[in-house]
C-alpha cells in the first residue's frame, strides 16, 4: 500500500471533493482518482460511495481513513527523527501558513532565515482548519491556527489579537459612523470566506447570534481579492483589522463591527505532547523572541505608522 495513495485518499475525504483535493496536492484529478481506485483494488472493497451531493465512507473506508492518518503521522515522525540525527546546519522544516494571517509569520521567517540560513522553510498553505487537522495527525509540526483550538490536542503561541471590520465602498450609508452593529448588515450581500477557512464558521456563527443568515454572493480566501470585489460593488466584506488598515481610505468605508464583536486571534500551534524536531523547536524559539518584542515588523504591519489604532479595538 503506497503512502502516496493513502495521502491522496485522506485528502479527498477531508475536502469531500476529488477536484479540491487535486488542487491542494498539486496533481491532476485523474491522478487522484487513479490512486484511490488502486487503493480500493488493494483492499478488495469500495472505500467511498459517491453521489451528486456527497461522499460517504464505507466501513472499510473509515478504517483506512483512520489508520491511514496514523501511518502518515508515523512516517512524518520517522522522517523528522532521522533528520534530527544531524545538526541544524542543514535540513528543512514545513510550516502551515493560512491564507488569512500569512503576513503575520514574516518576522519569524525572516529572523529564522538569518539565524539558520541552511534550513529550508517550506510553506504548507492551507486554511487553519486543514492546518489544525494536519497538526493533530502529525503531518505538520507547526502551523498557524485561528483560536480557540482544543487545548487537549494543540499547544499555542499567540501571535495577534484583532477584530473584524466592515469593508464597504466609500459613499455607503455607513460613511461617518464610528461602528456598525452586525445586525445592521442583515440585508447586505456579503463577499465571504471560503468554506474551508475557519473564519467562515466564525463569521457565520456571529451572524446567527445577531439573528440572521448572511446573503453570500461570492467567496475567497484572499483578503485583497475580497477587497477588490467590494470595490467593484459586488458586496460588503468583514476583514481582520490589519488588512483593513492597508486599504485606501479614499475608496473604502471601514468600521469596527459591534454587537457582537468578531475576534480574529491567530497563533502558532503544535501538537500537544507531540514530537518536535530540532528545527521546529529552534523556529519556536525565534518566534517567541519575535512576538515577545515590544515593537517588530509585525507591529508595523498590524499598526502601520501614521495610523492610530482605535481605542475600542482589541484588548
Amino acid at each position: 500500500m503506497e503512502l502516496r495513495a493513502l495521502r491522496y485518499f485522506i485528502e479527498v475525504v477531508r475536502q469531500q471533493s476529488f477536484t479540491i483535493a487535486a488542487e491542494h496536492l498539486h496533481v491532476t484529478q485523474p491522478t487522484i482518482s487513479k490512486m484511490v481506485k488502486t487503493l480500493e483494488d488493494e483492499t478488495g472493497t469500495p472505500l467511498l460511495l459517491r453521489d451528486a451531493r456527497q461522499m460517504v465512507l464505507t466501513d472499510a473506508g473509515r478504517i483506512v481513513y483512520q489508520r491511514g492518518q496514523d501511518v502518515l503521522a508515523a512516517h512524518a515522525r520517522l522522517q523528522a527523527e532521522l533528520a534530527d540525527l544531524g545538526t541544524l546546519g542543514r535540513g528543512e522544516l514545513t510550516i502551515g501558513i493560512p491564507p488569512m494571517g500569512g503576513s503575520l509569520f514574516t518576522p519569524a521567517i525572516a529572523a529564522f532565515r538569518q539565524r539558520y540560513p541552511k534550513i529550508e522553510l517550506k510553506l504548507f498553505e492551507q486554511g487553519s482548519r486543514a492546518i489544525e487537522a494536519a497538526l493533530i495527525s502529525g503531518e505538520l509540526e507547526l502551523g498557524g491556527v485561528l483560536l480557540p483550538v482544543d487545548p487537549d490536542q494543540i499547544d499555542v503561541l499567540p501571535m495577534s489579537h484583532e477584530l473584524l471590520w466592515l469593508v464597504a465602498q466609500r459613499g455607503s450609508r455607513w460613511d461617518g459612523a464610528r461602528g456598525v452593529p452586525l445586525a445592521d448588515l442583515a440585508s447586505e450581500p456579503f463577499v465571504f470566506y471560503g468554506e474551508s477557512l475557519a473564519l467562515n464558521d466564525v463569521v457565520l456563527a456571529a451572524c446567527r447570534t445577531a439573528g440572521f443568515t448572511p446573503q453570500i454572493v461570492g467567496r475567497s480566501g484572499h483578503w485583497d481579492l475580497m477587497a477588490a470585489l467590494v470595490l467593484a460593488g459586488v458586496g460588503i466584506a468583514l476583514l481582520p483589522a490589519p488588512y483593513v488598515r492597508r486599504l485606501d481610505a479614499a475608496r473604502f468605508t471601514c468600521l469596527p463591527v459591534t454587537d457582537p464583536q468578531i475576534e480574529w486571534d491567530m497563533a502558532i500551534g503544535w501538537k500537544r505532547n507531540g514530537y518536535l524536531s530540532h528545527a521546529a523547536r529552534a523556529w519556536l524559539g525565534v518566534a517567541r523572541e519575535e512576538y515577545g518584542k515590544p515593537s517588530t515588523f509585525l507591529d508595523d504591519f498590524v499598526h502601520p505608522p501614521g495610523l492610530e489604532k482605535p481605542a475600542d479595538e482589541g484588548r
